[in-house]
């Protein structure tokens, strides 16, 4: 059996539910020493009314969990995903995938579960999805279900079920209908009806054996049924063989999930609810009769029922309808079940196999079937037999093959390489020889008529658009000073707390001096890191001295920023944006290099910036 493997499990029914192969098969391989983390049904239909309480139930059990995941005992996690139930919506399943797909990361991570074996009761997008998220060992998909004719909405499940036996790296069914399904996309499918667990059965016997006490009061003879009270079984047929032997007792023991509602008038039949796996063989015992009773339709045509080898471990009698596989096993089995395959000769079956129930050669008989057919441990043992030689082929191929995985690489990056220097020699000529960053810049430009004011502002370059300390300013200040001496304002303010050295704002009031203006017509603003605060430290210095009108320089590429800030932060003060007319940074605009895509580029990325903050 395997050992030693970390197995994540995709199963199609709850942890909680009635006790299957999804259970009996996980618990065997954390028994044995691996590690596995049962995800809970996803689902392939949208729930309704009835699924109320098993959605209360994972909603619990999410809450009692680590972010859904809690252990059941050793090696064994269960994870009950919250996700939305729409299983055929493209968009449910993106949302999906981002609720769920990280915290399998996560959990994967933080317990070392790498490389896991993803083995699959389901065929839904979502699994795919898991697939393709995790690196795995292998795929394992156990279709044990008709899923397509479980529901019209289950119809969709086609083209997931498909793309996963593709990519599968080994299949089982429980079927022979779905063999032939599956072997159409998979040469790799092997058939394994589910099975009983031998240890708990053969507890059992005649001596001493302890009645359940909602079995005390039900008279015999007792007609017995274990397993989900659902749609498939035929529930005409059970109310016609009900009246028809009104001395018999019709006991049905499992969870309920349709409406029974039509049997409250019937008082010989009893509906006694799900029980633990384990107690099952107590109520098999006390059944005189076990039955089948199940409808003929296209899903049923696909159902191996378990309870097969389950009634036959115990060597009771057992009556079915002809569904496609209990007349399989018949042909297996030299004709042990009988079959009813019309309602009156069902009814007349019930009577002659109650007078011949405790054959004793009879009974040892059907209780070796059971163990030779349906023995979990067999099957088990045998399935990952199949496993573990999948394995061991994917390693050997690995290991043939890395010599060709490599040289496949190099091809690959070749191919990928030359539309990757195609893009990047395109994009170079676009941005270089063309005027496609002016066109792109031009919006960052803009200008006002030149008026008279109260003030001129002259903001400092810091770095600058050339990304070097102490460069840009002299541009600013020059043109400040030829406005002042122009007339336009009566004095000047320098904006800048940057310091390379020494302030920008000292150089740039020396340089002003140096070109004629008083010390005294110079206003220093020397706090501001950025534009935002060049604006709002100015602001403040306007409003203290009654300002109403200023003149605003900066670079042409920097103005639209400017305009944006002052428009929210000080909108009381008429600004006319005087951007400088010559800039020895950007030329002429027609050799284009890479210090202006940069500097374009750093200018939008600003703006987007100053709007996240709140500050535009």
């Amino acid at each position: 059996m395997l050992q030693n493997e970390n197995i994540i499990c995709i199963s199609s029914i709850d942890w909680d539910f009635i006790w299957q192969g999804h259970q009996e098969i996980m618990s065997a391989l954390a028994s044995n020493g691996n590690r596995v983390l049962f995800v809970e049904n996803t689902g392939v239909r949208p729930p309704n009314l009835k699924d109320l309480s098993r959605l209360k139930k994972r909603v619990r059990n999410w809450l009692h969990s680590v972010k859904g995941i809690r252990k059941e005992k050793e090696n064994l996690y269960i994870y009950s995903p919250l996700i939305l139930p729409f299983p055929y919506s493209r968009v449910a399943r993106k949302l999906n995938g981002y609720m769920m797909l990280p915290v399998l990361r996560r959990w994967l991570k933080s317990v070392g579960f790498s490389n896991p074996i993803i083995w699959t009761f389901l065929p839904t997008g979502i699994v795919l999805d898991i697939v393709d998220a995790i690196d795995n060992k292998l795929i394992v998909y156990y279709c044990i279900d008709n899923f397509m004719a479980s529901s019209p909405q289950a119809r969709n499940i086609k083209r997931t079920e498909d793309e996963l036996l593709k990519r599968a790296d080994i299949v089982f069914v429980t079927a022979k209908n779905l063999y032939d399904r599956c072997s159409k996309y998979n040469s790799n499918v092997h058939v394994f009806p589910y099975g009983v667990n031998m240890d708990v059965y053969e507890k059992i016997n005649a001596g001493g054996v302890k009645i359940p006490e909602d079995m005390t009061p039900i008279k015999h003879p007792v007609v017995g049924y274990i397993g989900g009270i659902h749609k498939w079984i035929d529930f005409e047929l059970v109310k016609f063989l009900a009246k028809a032997h009104t001395d018999k007792s019709f006991v049905f023991v499992g969870p309920l999930q349709r409406d029974i509602s039509e049997f409250r008038s019937i008082p010989n039949v009893f509906f006694l609810g799900q029980k633990r796996y384990e107690e099952l063989p107590y109520y098999v015992f006390q059944f005189d009769v076990c039955a089948i009773p199940y409808l003929l339709t296209e899903y049923t045509k696909n159902v191996y029922p378990t309870k097969i080898n389950e009634y036959l471990s115990l060597g009771k009698p057992v009556i079915s309808t002809a569904i496609s596989e209990v007349e399989a096993f018949n042909n297996r089995n030299d004709d042990v079940i009988f079959i009813g395959r019309t309602k009156e000769v069902f009814s007349s079956l019930i009577d002659e196999v109650i007078s011949d129930a405790k054959n004793e050669s009879l009974c040892k008989k059907r209780a070796t079937i059971a163990k030779e057919e349906g023995s979990w441990d067999v099957k088990i043992e045998k399935i990952c037999g199949l496993v573990e030689g999948k394995i061991k082929e994917r390693e050997k191929e690995k290991s043939l093959r890395w010599k060709e995985n490599i040289l496949k690489l190099y091809r690959r990056s070749r191919r990928n390489l030359v539309p990757a220097l195609a893009a990047l020699l395109l994009a170079y000529l676009m941005l270089f020889h063309t005027p496609l960053v002016w066109i792109i810049g031009h919006p960052l430009k803009l200008s006002s008529p030149i008026q008279k004011a109260d003030s001129i502002i002259v903001l400092g370059g810091g770095v600058g658009e050339s990304g070097k300390a102490a460069q840009g300013y002299e541009e600013r200040v020059e043109y400040g000073v030829e406005l002042y001496k122009n007339g336009y304002a009566p004095n000047i303010v320098f904006s800048s707390g940057f310091k390379y050295a020494v302030k920008e704002v000292s150089i740039m009031k020396a340089l002003a001096e140096s070109l004629g203006v008083p010390k005294e017509a110079i206003v220093l603003e020397e706090d501001a890191r950025n534009t935002y605060e060049n604006i709002k430290f100015s602001h403040s210095i306007a409003l203290a001295k009654h300002w109403k009108k200023v003149i605003i320089i900066s670079s042409p590429y920097h103005m639209l920023r400017v305009s944006l800030v002052c428009r929210k932060n000080a909108p009381d003060i008429q600004s006319i944006y005087a951007p400088i007319p010559h800039s020895l940074f950007y030329g002429d605009e027609k050799q284009v290099y890479l210090r202006h895509v940069v500097a374009i580029l750093h200018e939008y990325m600003g703006i987007a910036y100053y709007y996240i903050r709140g500050w535009i």
